[in-house]
């Protein structure tokens, strides 16, 4: 363990200098003004596992952007840990909300980050949680204290769904054959709460176009008249959930998995302080289902969300029209039980029964991706526990979590192994927000820990495997 502290210690500066040369690529991968970016970060992560001690280094083309692939194998007879993270970065707007530039990466100290966070588009997703793997493999190289093979996969695409993922999978089972995945792109519950992630929710992502007259019209003229799309969108959007908050499409809850009263009591164990919840986001209360916690409703149910809403005019001053088209976008949460296929469909039908004869409805899936939970009573699950429990001096709280990585079922589906999902980030940190940040106690405490995942992974598995 020393000897961990010890090497961070003499590089943490430099640890720290390379990631932030790092958020400075503006590798947006939902905007193509920034392809040229998108590219320049995947060679930076390549150069960066090339100079940690990483063979076989690959930049590999996809449909669209590359994928970095490395790899350090050092005997054929002991396990291999497969790293998944990602390169790409969600766009930084609105940009007048951030304290300093989104790609101009600052250190500043806050009051859960006292001894300083960065903050930069990207900072903790995922680049800040992707770097700690690459520092924690170097750690291990430079000490040869690596317990086991390393396969790493780091991607450009995962925040607009991954799509070029699949298909390398299924073009390279072979070579990414692995005996468990190990993902930092999620959180712990507090600084002095460490927690592993066991459950994922799934997507269904819908974009929908709802058209009135064939032009923009004069609001006086024609005004109550003919149908106004903005206001019937928000009708139709209005109508998608009751007024207990619950989800109106007919068989959106058919095959939803419900957990027990045992269950839901286990989970409330999980620390959380509702009053502290709400004075963070600046609430005056809660909203939600009936019936559920908030810990409940942003984990264990599924939910409908609008993303984005536009049509009309939107400048300075009064332009009195009628818009001819008004669009939203639409995203489905989804729990265990819930194919993203069958939803989509489902909100796809029902959107456009609801819509009055007065307009037209078109309705254009998105990414979506399926739920995911992770045993925890696997040889992933506990040498993560084991090693959390070591650097926190405390046992980490298993916990569900509301977002989506959908890759992480592909990965189970296409490879065969369950996934891992360590991550170190903390919900303030602001990821897809304006000032995004990364705690340096928190990416430092993951290379801390990341070797010790080796190190007891490769311990239980060789005492399972005699």
């Amino acid at each position: 363990m020393e000897y961990i502290k010890d090497y961070i210690e003499k590089h943490k500066d430099r640890f720290i200098d390379e990631l932030i040369c790092l958020l400075k690529i503006p590798s947006i991968s939902a905007d193509p003004n920034y392809s040229n970016s998108v590219i320049d970060c995947a060679n930076a992560v390549a150069d960066s596992l090339k100079l940690s001690g990483a063979d076989n280094i690959e930049i590999c083309e996809t449909a669209g952007y590359p994928i970095v692939y490395a790899e350090k194998i050092i005997d054929n007879k002991l396990p291999t840990v497969l790293i998944y993270g990602h390169y790409d970065v969600q766009p930084a707007d609105p940009l007048e909300l951030w304290t300093s530039g989104p790609f101009e990466p600052v250190i500043k100290k806050t009051p859960l980050h006292p001894e300083g966070a960065i903050f930069a588009r990207g900072a903790c997703d995922d680049k800040g949680q992707m770097y700690m793997h690459v520092k924690a493999f170097e750690l291990m190289m430079n000490t040869e204290t690596l317990p086991c093979n390393v396969k790493f996969m780091i991607e450009g695409e995962e925040e607009v769904g991954s799509e070029s993922l699949e298909g390398f999978l299924k073009s390279n089972r072979e070579k990414l054959a692995c005996d468990v995945i190990l993902i930092s792109d999620t959180g712990i519950l507090a600084n002095d709460i460490p927690s592993i992630t066991t459950g994922l929710r799934g997507l269904s992502y819908v974009e929908v176009e709802v058209t009135g007259p064939n032009r923009d019209l004069h609001s006086g003229l024609y005004g109550g008249a003919v149908a106004n799309p903005i206001n019937i969108l928000s009708k139709m959007i209005a109508s998608l959930q009751d007024e207990n908050n619950r989800v109106t499409i007919p068989g959106f809850y058919d095959d939803v998995e419900t957990l027990s009263m045992e269950e839901r009591t286990e989970m409330a164990k999980a620390p959380f302080n509702l009053e502290d919840y709400k004075k963070a986001l600046e609430l005056s209360d809660v909203h939600g289902e009936e019936g559920y916690s908030t810990m409940e409703r942003n984990s264990i149910r599924p939910t409908l969300d609008v993303n984005g809403i536009w049509g009309g005019y939107t400048g300075e001053g009064a332009k009195t029209v009628i818009a001819s088209k008004a669009f939203a976008k639409i995203s489905m949460r989804l729990v265990p039980g819930q194919d993203p296929d069958k939803i989509t469909k489902l909100f796809c039908d029902h959107f456009q029964n609801i819509a009055p004869k007065s307009v037209k409805v078109k309705t254009m899936p998105h990414h979506g991706g399926m739920p995911y939970v992770s045993p925890t009573n696997d040889n992933g699950y506990k040498a993560a526990s084991m090693a959390m429990k070591e650097t926190y001096g405390k046992k980490p709280v298993p916990v569900r979590s509301g977002g989506s990585i959908p890759i992480v079922a592909l990965f189970e589906h296409e490879l065969k192994v369950k996934s891992i999902l360590l991550g170190f980030g903390l919900d303030s940190d602001a990821i897809h927000s304006p000032n995004e940040h990364y705690g340096l106690f928190n990416y430092f405490k993951g290379i801390e820990t990341i070797p010790l995942f080796y190190k007891y992974y490769t311990e239980l598995k060789k005492s399972n495997d005699f």
